[in-house]
């Protein structure tokens, strides 16, 4: 919602495309209504994050087993009509025309290089090929067939000192994992790493700027360290704060249904036993979470199983009111909430002019897992704060009460 100084919106246009209405949908010029995961093929990959296990390489499928009651198609396939439209050349047969028809022929005949695709099971045209292979037409059935996933296990030869077991690279080259028998390597001592700390001690040409000379220098060690997060203008903020995404949202991305908000309703704040005792705090109490950036105050609950200055919640529970079709009283908007209103895109001011980035100095990642805060008993609420105004949803709202009749 920011604005330039001419009054114009800084992002112009925001085109969306989702299954619900979610947050995002009330900013949106543009939505792209989306299939839930139950109309839509997914691909889990070898090439992104796939279903794996310590002695076998696997992959994955989703497909449609409901069948759309509306006019929508699954977002992938709408990319590949986008980029066929725009003439991309991955996207394009030769003369121009569409090159696949939707995400299950992508899947299907998408080649990365030569004989790799997106699955590497049932590959060429019989189906008996694994890792490498042309297409096979009849690969997403056979997926089906396994249940929807396929698993090739490391042989026995060739499961241990897989660096320099020769089987084992054998194995992987027919998996496509490598092109060539190759041995691979952990670095213990990184070398990059040490270069931008020569850099840092004026070594060499390329020097970096004075004032991030000390940073490069503590945090850039080619061994394995630990380094406590950058503490400046966080003084008496000592705890902690995690979070972490709830299986039931991984295993159903983007789902919002009853059976979810059965498991996932809303989210405490989980606090180990000396903070809860320290603070005269019992299960279902209310606290203040406050960091430099902003402070909300929600429900907590005891988990003994945590380190002693550690405290955690899960993220993407927590939703605005008038979202995701959602009564403004329903438990995501009153007892859910998120840790984004402590956090900051920049780290607090130094002293030296200058705002540095929340990000971690090696990786460059947003650092969110360097929150501090600091916690106070609250009074009992009815409502996690802070409480903004419902927003403007395009779809009315869902049942205020679900019923299940349970019979033969």
């Amino acid at each position: 919602t920011d604005k330039n100084e001419n009054g114009d919106y800084v992002i112009p246009r925001i085109i969306y495309s989702d299954a619900y209405s979610s947050e995002m949908v009330a900013y949106a010029d543009l939505i792209l209504p989306d299939t839930t995961y139950l109309e839509r093929h997914d691909c889990i990959s070898l090439l992104d994050r796939p279903i794996c296990e310590a002695d076998a390489a696997a992959d994955a499928i989703r497909w449609p087993v409901v069948q759309p009651d509306r006019d929508v198609r699954g977002f992938q396939s709408v990319l590949c009509e986008l980029g066929a439209k725009l003439g991309l050349p991955a996207f394009v047969n030769d003369d121009g025309s569409q090159k696949y028809a939707d995400y299950a022929d992508y899947i299907t005949n998408h080649m990365r290089r030569p004989g790799v695709g997106p699955l590497f099971g049932y590959r060429g045209a019989a189906g008996r090929q694994t890792g490498r292979g042309d297409a096979n037409p009849n690969q997403l059935d056979r997926y089906i067939e396994n249940g929807g996933f396929f698993i090739s296990h490391v042989p026995e030869e060739a499961a241990y000192y897989k660096p320099w077991n020769r089987d084992y690279q054998d194995w992987a080259v027919q998996n496509a994992l490598y092109d060539a028998p190759q041995p691979y390597l952990f670095s213990l001592y990184v070398e990059p790493l040490r270069r931008f700390q020569l850099a840092a001690e004026g070594h060499g040409e390329r020097q970096p700027p004075d004032h991030l000379r000390q940073r490069i220098i503590d945090t850039m060690s080619p061994l394995p360290i630990w380094y406590d997060c950058d503490s400046a203008g966080t003084e008496g903020y000592d705890i902690h704060a995690l979070t972490q995404r709830p299986m039931a949202m991984y295993h159903s991305w983007g789902g919002q249904n009853a059976w979810l908000r059965q498991i996932h309703g809303h989210n405490p704040l989980y606090l180990p036993t000396n903070l809860m005792r320290a603070h005269d705090l019992k299960d279902g109490d209310w606290a203040h979470v406050s960091s430099p950036h902003g402070r909300i105050t929600v429900p907590v609950m005891e988990m003994a199983a945590l380190n002693p200055n550690t405290v955690w919640t899960w993220n993407a529970i927590g939703k605005r009111k008038g979202a995701w079709a959602l009564d403004e009283d329903a438990p995501e908007a009153t007892k859910g909430f998120l840790l984004n209103h402590l956090m900051h895109e920049l780290l607090p001011p130094k002293g030296d002019g200058l705002r540095w980035s929340n990000s971690d100095p090696v990786t460059g990642q947003a650092a969110w897992f360097d929150l501090k805060v600091k916690i106070e008993k609250a009074e009992q609420i009815a409502q996690t704060r802070p409480d903004f105004p419902a927003q403007t949803s395009p779809v009315g709202k869902g049942p205020r009460l679900l019923r299940w009749k349970v019979g033969r």
